[in-house]
């Protein structure tokens, strides 16, 4: 029954069909039918009206959404219009959900511009209805010294609880594929907390009072301790779907939205994209069908301190005075990575915006640039730093592929032609802004998000791969080093081997 806090629903409701899951739909004999299966709405009914609500229901479901008449926890999206947020929370709190931690509790304006898309739009800050309760991020139990915030957190490679935490990253990665951020975040920030972990989970009781940790990750761990396995991961690893974007993702230049595109026009393998007469495949794409085999099995560790050799000659060669600086999950110790990334700059003022092109032009005349895409810089201070924890930065760069020659990788490449392709990132900010790049590109991409999550929400700094913003004393604060900005944060400083979250 709904509570009495103001979200009552009429006395005489309509009738509905129950599932079996406790859950009722108005679209229950077409939702196999629907295109966005992953998505379940749930429209409250306070404030919005029933007619809206019945009209705004309609119209979801021509779009092809499923919306669920009763609120459950097979619900991922909770519409409101107009609804006070304390008031709403506390309702959603009474009404005993399991997975409220990973619904997405959202604006109507999420709704109306989805509508208008005809697909889910990407999930913004300003989407988001929030706790007020939990603005602040929750703090680990006395029990637990594990912070809430993985820029607080050392991380190695090592990681204690692979077995748990890759299970988590399955549904990551499911999630990431249907763009639904809330329970993605959710569950990325467990495994990232458990990464951290200096000791072996062994019982549930272990993790309790760990941030992050909620009812949906402790399932998972808990059937894996109990079977040795999750039933959830395993489902999802067997879904065709799952399975079918996972492929048509691994391709250079392929998103989400574009591998959800062909797989709901029928298509389940990379040939049959190729040879399909009515896919136009853009540059990009082209080259990442072209060198697949090799993209798609990434970067050793070895290869990438060849590459690193390699980018570091080309560039002295057209700017000796540039620095070169190594940087993604290669600078943060792993072993191996999906490409290589450098940072390149220069002493000399706007001497960087030259740089890029002159690198692309020599790699040309060795006959090592296998594709090319260059992006000049928009970068505008009066626009960074930027407010979304995950945002590219405004700075000139180019995303290549590179002809790496056997000769240069100590014990050669795999394969018979004595070369591999190898996905390259170049960036070249100024001088000045060197040591946010750095601190930006290094990642990993959860410790990045907490880094920015920590700046606002316990020091009222605004950080990107730009600058760092002090809101207190409305000005800029200037960084020659990555520990200058720890430093203004006051954190300690994180080498980057242990920023592995």
């Amino acid at each position: 029954m709904l509570s009495t806090l103001g979200f009552r629903g009429r006395k005489r409701p309509r009738p509905v069909e129950l599932f079996p899951n406790g859950c009722s739909s108005s679209t229950s004999s077409g939702s196999k039918n629907m295109k966005f299966g992953d998505i379940r709405l749930y429209l409250v009914e306070k404030k919005m009206g029933r007619s809206r609500r019945s009209f705004l229901t309609k119209l979801a479901v021509t779009k092809g959404f499923i919306v669920e008449e009763v609120l459950c926890d097979e619900v991922t999206h909770v519409i409101s219009e107009n609804n006070d947020a304390a008031s709403l929370w506390v309702w959603l709190k009474g009404q005993g959900l399991k997975n409220l931690p990973m619904m997405h509790v959202v604006d109507i304006s999420w709704f109306t511009e989805s509508m208008k898309e005809g697909q889910p739009v990407a999930m913004e800050t300003r989407h988001l209805i929030q706790d007020i309760e939990m603005k602040t991020c929750p703090q680990s139990s006395p029990e637990s010294p594990v912070s809430p915030y993985a820029c607080q957190r050392r991380t190695t490679i090592e990681n204690k609880n692979k077995i748990f935490t890759d299970a988590l990253e399955v549904l990551v990665e499911r999630y990431e594929q249907s763009e639904i951020e809330g329970p993605c975040v959710a569950f990325r920030r467990a495994a990232s907390v458990l990464k951290s972990l200096s000791w072996s989970i062994e019982s549930v009781r272990s993790i309790e009072g760990l941030p992050y940790v909620g009812d949906s990750s402790r399932t998972v761990i808990q059937e894996i301790l109990q079977y040795g396995r999750s039933f959830e991961v395993e489902r999802i690893l067997a879904d065709e779907r799952y399975q079918t974007l996972k492929l048509f993702m691994s391709v250079f230049g392929v998103g989400p939205k574009t591998a959800d595109k062909w797989y709901r026009q029928g298509l389940r393998s990379l040939s049959q994209i190729l040879a399909h007469p009515d896919i136009q495949l853009n540059r990009m794409q082209q080259n990442g069908f072209l060198h697949h085999s090799d993209l798609s099995r990434g970067v050793r560790a070895d290869e990438a301190r060849a590459v690193e050799a390699l980018i570091v000659e080309t560039v002295q060669s057209v700017a000796p005075d540039a620095v070169v600086t190594l940087s993604g999950g290669f600078r943060r110790g792993k072993e191996f990575g999906h490409d290589v990334d450098f940072i390149v700059t220069t002493a000399e003022a706007g001497g960087e915006s030259l740089l890029l092109p002159l690198i692309m032009e020599r790699l040309q005349e060795q006959g090592l640039l296998l594709f090319q895409a260059y992006n000049p810089s928009t970068f505008d201070l009066q626009k960074v730093p930027c407010r979304r924890y995950e945002a590219m930065d405004f700075f000139a760069k180019c995303f290549l592929i590179l002809k790496l020659e056997g000769s240069r990788v100590q014990g050669g490449v795999q394969g018979d032609r004595g070369w591999r392709a190898v996905r390259v990132d170049l960036v070249a900010p100024p001088i000045e802004h060197f040591a946010f790049t750095q601190l930006g590109w290094t990642g990993s991409r959860q410790f990045e998000r907490d880094l920015r999550r920590f700046a606002r929400t316990e020091r009222n700094m605004i950080l990107d791969n730009h600058a760092l913003y002090d809101k207190t004393k409305n000005q800029f604060l200037a960084a020659l080093t990555e520990k200058d900005i720890f430093a203004h944060l006051g954190l300690e400083y994180m080498e980057p081997w242990h920023r592995n979250a």
